[in-house]
Parts: C-alpha cells; structure tokens; sequence
C-alpha cells in the first residue's frame, strides 16, 4: 500500500504578514540592547556658555600731585603785624607744631610757624598749605562740621573762615578760592573776634 506524501502547508498572506512584523521588532529589539548607556554624572563634553561681556577693570583716577607752599614766617605775620595784635609776642625758632591740625597743613607741603608770648608763654601756631583739591575739600567739609562759620572772616567762596574753642584753645581755620588752607591755633584765642586781626594779617601777605 503505497504512502501518500503531503504537500508543504501553504501560509496565507495575513500569517505572512504578521511573521515579517514579529521579525522587525525582534531586530529592532535586538539593536537598542547592543548600544551601551551612556553612564550617568558623566561630564559633558559641550562647552559652558557664558553670559555677558568680560568685565572691564575701573580706570584708575590719576593721583593728586600737591603744591608744596614754602614761605619765611615774617613774610606770613610780618614782626609788626605780630606787634599790633599784642607787642609780647616774638617768632619762635626751631618751631615745632603740636596742633593736629597745623601739623596736617605740614604734612599736606605746607609750611609752620610760632610765636611765643613773652611774658605768659602762649604759643601761637600758624600753618599754611595748599593742598590737593580732595584735601582740602576734606579739610573744609571737617572744618565745617567741627566748628562755626565766621562771616567777617571773609566772603564766600572767595574765603570760607571758620572757629571752634576746645578747652582752653580757639582755632581758627580759613579756606580761599584760590586753593589756600590756614590754620591759625591759640591759647590766647577764646572767641572769633580773637582771631581776626591775625586771620586778616595772613590773608593779606599770601602771594596771590
């Protein structure tokens, strides 16, 4: 009895079809299992961008040469100057000043000057300068608040006076347009009217 052989099954287009779909995402799959992971906190290797222009560095302001202001003392009071505000005072060599404020006006390139009363011992200490305009704008603007203005030692701007009694010291301090500070300190200074014959003394031999 002879065995009947059977024809290979013939697969319909629609099991065909699904196959060719089963294949793709079993490839496709297969594909984005083999690439690695890119390991995490990992550095970028992209640039940092940055935000806004470089900063400039300030130009610098450039810096403050002072006037050095050399005068003889006699020049500044002359001797009978001296003599008319009281005739017992007498220059003093070999000054040296011992008001902060005198010696301020030393240390700005000014020059100082004493005289010394004869019978009592009072000094009087005179310092001028012409400082920086920043100095003596600091100067002033101390002066300003530290003491009282004093209309008859000048006009403003031309001449800004001021005065101030501390213990047993007055002082007086005067600031022209043209760029002078003077500084005159006394224990025979009680009140502005004190200074005044000296202030106006000083005002008048300063070179203009």
């Amino acid at each position: 009895m002879s065995r009947m052989h059977r024809s290979p099954a013939v697969r319909s287009p629609r099991a065909v079809s699904a196959l060719l779909v089963a294949l793709t995402a079993t490839a496709a799959l297969a594909g984005c299992a083999s690439e690695s992971p890119a390991p995490s906190g990992s550095p970028s290797s992209a640039p940092t961008a940055t935000t806004g222009a470089p900063s400039e560095s300030p130009t610098p302001t450039p810096s403050e040469t002072p006037t050095p202001f050399a005068a003889d003392c006699d020049t500044l009071i002359t001797p009978e100057q001296i003599y008319a505000f009281n005739p017992n005072f007498g220059l003093q060599d070999g000054f040296e000043p011992t008001s902060a404020d005198v010696t301020a006006t030393v240390d700005a390139g000014g020059t100082a000057c004493g005289w010394l009363n004869q019978t009592s011992g009072d000094p009087i200490q005179l310092g001028v300068a012409t400082p920086t305009p920043s100095v003596l704008e600091s100067a002033r603007n101390q002066a300003a608040s530290s003491s009282n203005a004093v209309p008859t030692y000048g006009t403003p701007p031309a001449v800004e006076g001021y005065f101030r009694q501390s213990g047993n010291t007055g002082e007086a301090q005067i600031f022209t347009e043209s760029g002078y500070w003077v500084v005159i300190e006394s224990s025979a200074l009680f009140e502005p009217g004190d200074a005044q014959q000296l202030v106006e003394a000083v005002l008048s031999n300063l070179p203009a």
